[in-house]
Parts: C-alpha cells; sequence; structure tokens
C-alpha cells in the first residue's frame, strides 16, 4: 500500500469534495479530502499504486464538472504496510 498527501490549487466548483470522495470509493481508495480556506484542495490517499495512479491522473487532468485546475502538487509519498484509513471521508 502506498501512502499519499496531495495538495492541490485549483479554481473549482464547490462540490470538488463529493466527487473526489465517489471517485475513490468506486476505486477503493482510503482517506479524506477537504477544501482549504486558501481555495484549495488537500487530502491523504492511501490504497495500491494503480488505484493511486488512476485517481491521481483524475485529480491532476479531469477533477470535478467545472473547474480548472491550476496545478496538482505530490508530497510526503510513503510505503506502508497497513492502511489506517478504512474508507474515504469528507473532512470540514
Amino acid at each position: 500500500m502506498y501512502e499519499l498527501f496531495r495538495s492541490i490549487s485549483k479554481i473549482c466548483s464547490c462540490y470538488f469534495p463529493k466527487y473526489c470522495k465517489e471517485l475513490a470509493q468506486q476505486l477503493g481508495i482510503g482517506g479524506w479530502v477537504k477544501n482549504t480556506k486558501k481555495g484549495t484542495i488537500v487530502g491523504k490517499l492511501q490504497g495500491t499504486k494503480a488505484q493511486l495512479d488512476h485517481m491521481i491522473n483524475w485529480l491532476s487532468t479531469t477533477g470535478s464538472p467545472g473547474c480548472k485546475i491550476e496545478k496538482c502538487d505530490l508530497t510526503n509519498w510513503e510505503y506502508v504496510a497497513r492502511i489506517a484509513y478504512t474508507d474515504f471521508s469528507i473532512r470540514f
């Protein structure tokens, strides 16, 4: 399993976390996502490399309907032996 912290700078609809959660659940990824006061999106993802590759592609190029992705930063890649997140949530 891989763990990844994402920081995404975006101009997007307020529904981005909802769409992110839906895709993460479809892919079987654990973690969380939230909007920041600065208008960016941050989160933590855990899953297999294949799961994360699919999610990263969506976060970097597609996003939610009506959003414009300005920048996508990937930080804190780490291999974890056991996942800490069994589901995916939206934080506030």
